[in-house]
């Protein structure tokens, strides 16, 4: 198995119709993605001093954080907006082998950066709402 390229983990977003259409957001640089869960604990005293959890309790959540240049792309414009708005929008992740996770996330943090002679970035992080799920092809 070959190395993906991290050029090929793209974000995307949703126009909010029905179906969604996705658009990539243009111009990132770096992307990551986290998943993290709390547990419930279930020990009792018969666990014999082992914790127990229960499996496919407690919360999931999908944190995926970006940055890049910014070039004043529609995606990019709806992303400012969903910030300002504290909007919830549909998302999807796409990544090289063609595999793809889409979801709901709030934009938590929207950074924008600049040099005097140089472009203008942006870093920005986003936390899902509800399930994020595996699309098929």
């Amino acid at each position: 198995m070959s190395a993906q390229k991290g050029s090929a983990f793209l974000l995307k977003i949703g126009d909010g119709g029905s179906p969604t259409t996705y658009t990539t957001v243009a111009g990132l640089r770096t992307t990551q993605m986290s998943i993290t869960g709390e547990a419930v604990v279930v020990t009792t005293k018969d666990s014999g001093g082992w914790r127990e959890i229960l499996s496919g309790a407690g919360t999931r959540q999908v944190s995926v954080s970006a940055a890049g240049i910014f070039l004043g792309s529609a995606a990019e414009t709806q992303i400012r907006a969903n910030a300002m708005a504290g909007t919830i929008a549909d998302y999807e992740l796409s990544f090289e082998d063609g595999e793809r996770m889409q979801g709901r996330f709030l934009v938590q943090r929207l950074d924008y950066a600049g040099d005097f002679n140089g472009e203008r970035n942006y870093t920005m992080s986003l936390e899902s709402s509800g399930p994020v799920t595996p699309v098929s092809a």
